[in-house]
C-alpha cells in the first residue's frame, strides 16, 4: 500500500513552483502545480499589460497573475499566481487553436488540474433579440456552427430554408439530429454549476456607459437589446467564421434549437468553445480534467445583427473597426467571472471535494 507523507516532508509550495519553473516544457517533471481555477481567455491585443485590454489582460493585471511559465507548445505563455492557485491562459482564436491550446495543458505534467475548474471567458457577438451588449451569459449548451454540409443557398431547392445542414441528415427539413456525441456538434456544461454560477451574480448591477446607450438604442422593436447590461443564462454557438446579419441570427437560432432539441436558446456567438470542450472531455477520460466543472462566461461585444434600417455589410464593417461594447463587455466579464472565482477559492475545502450545486 502506497503510505502517506509526512507534513513535515511534504514539499513546500514555494519549492513546488522552482521545481516546475525549472522543468523544460514537455519533460517530465518531479512535482506538479496545484491548479484551482485555470481562465480560459482567447486573444490579446498587444502586449498583456499596459496597453489596450483584450481578453486576457484585466485577468493578469487584477488578479496578479506574475508567474510567467513558459508554454511553447501553444499559442501563449501562462501566467500563474501562487498565493491563490490560480492559472491564466490564452488559447489563440479558433476552434482548432482554443482545442490544441486546452489538449497541451492537460497533458502537461507540470499540472496538477484534477480539481481545477475552469473558467471560459471571451467576448461574443449577441442576439438582440435576447441581449444587449455588454451583458453576460453563462452557457449551458455549447453548438458548433461548422460541422455540416453545405450548398450554395442559389442552388438550394425552393422548400429549403438554408444551404446548410447537419451531417448525417436529409437536407435542413429533417427535424432529428444525430447524436452530437459522434462528431462534437453540441456539448451540455454541467447544469448544476451553471445555475450556480447564474444565481450568484444574476443581481450583479452591470456598469452601463454613453457609448453602448447610443448604439443599443437604434434597435427600436427589440427591448432586450435596449436595456442596460445584465447577467443572463444563454446558449453558445461556436463557428471558425464570423458570420453576421438578421438571416443568420435566424439560422444561428435554428442551429441551436436543433442540436438541443429544443433545449438550448442561442445568445452568443464565438468562435473557440466546442474545441475546448472536446479537448476537455478527452482528458476527463484519464483524470487530468473534469468535464464537470467547467463553466462558459460570454459577454456581448456586438450584435449578431444590424439595426433595423441598417444593412448588415456596413454594419460589420463598422464593427470591424473597433466593437461598440468591447470596453464594457471585458469589464464585465471580469467583474461577473470574479464572483465566481472569489466564492470558490474563499471556500476551497468544500469545492474541491465536489463541484457547488
Amino acid at each position: 500500500m502506497a503510505w502517506p507523507i509526512p507534513h513535515s516532508a511534504q514539499p513546500r509550495p514555494a519549492n513546488v513552483l522552482a521545481t516546475v519553473l525549472a522543468c523544460q516544457p514537455g519533460a517530465p517533471c518531479a512535482q506538479r502545480l496545484p491548479v484551482k481555477v485555470v481562465i480560459v481567455t482567447m486573444f490579446e491585443i498587444g502586449q498583456d499589460t499596459g496597453d489596450a485590454p483584450g481578453e486576457f489582460q484585466l485577468w493578469k493585471e487584477r488578479r496578479h497573475l506574475d508567474t510567467r511559465i513558459a508554454f511553447p507548445q501553444s499559442h501563449h505563455d501562462l501566467f500563474y499566481n501562487p498565493q491563490t492557485g490560480v492559472l491564466g491562459m490564452v488559447t489563440g482564436m479558433g476552434s482548432i487553436r482554443s482545442a490544441t491550446a486546452t489538449l497541451a495543458l492537460g497533458l502537461d505534467p507540470r499540472f496538477d488540474l484534477s480539481h481545477a475548474y475552469w473558467l471560459v471567458a471571451g467576448i461574443a457577438g449577441i442576439d438582440p433579440h435576447h441581449a444587449s451588449i455588454g451583458s453576460t451569459a453563462w452557457a449551458h449548451y455549447l453548438v458548433d456552427g461548422d460541422l455540416s454540409h453545405e450548398i450554395d443557398p442559389r442552388e438550394m431547392p425552393q422548400d429549403w430554408k438554408y444551404g446548410y445542414f447537419a451531417l448525417h441528415s436529409k437536407g435542413p427539413n429533417d427535424p432529428t439530429p444525430a447524436d452530437p456525441k459522434i462528431n462534437g456538434e453540441m456539448f451540455e456544461l454541467s447544469p448544476a454549476l451553471t445555475d450556480w454560477a447564474y444565481n450568484l451574480t444574476k443581481d450583479m448591477a452591470l456598469p452601463d456607459d454613453p457609448g453602448i446607450t447610443s448604439e443599443r438604442a437604434k434597435f427600436v422593436g427589440y427591448p432586450m437589446a435596449q436595456r442596460p447590461p445584465f447577467v443572463l443564462r444563454g446558449d453558445q454557438l461556436a463557428a471558425m467564421t464570423f458570420w453576421h446579419g438578421a438571416l443568420m441570427t435566424d439560422w444561428a437560432n435554428d442551429w441551436v434549437t436543433f442540436w438541443t432539441r429544443g433545449k438550448g436558446q442561442f445568445v452568443t456567438s464565438a468562435m473557440e468553445e466546442t474545441g475546448t470542450m472536446q479537448s476537455i472531455e478527452y482528458l476527463s477520460r484519464i483524470g487530468r480534467a473534469d468535464r464537470n466543472r467547467v463553466m462558459v462566461l460570454r459577454a456581448g461585444s456586438n450584435f449578431t445583427m444590424p439595426p433595423p434600417g441598417v444593412p448588415a455589410a456596413a454594419y460589420l464593417l463598422r464593427e470591424n473597426e473597433g466593437y461598440s461594447g468591447m470596453h464594457a463587455a471585458l469589464e464585465n466579464l471580469y467583474s461577473v467571472g470574479s464572483k465566481v472565482i472569489d466564492e470558490l477559492l474563499g471556500h476551497w475545502d468544500r469545492y474541491a471535494k465536489a463541484p457547488p450545486s
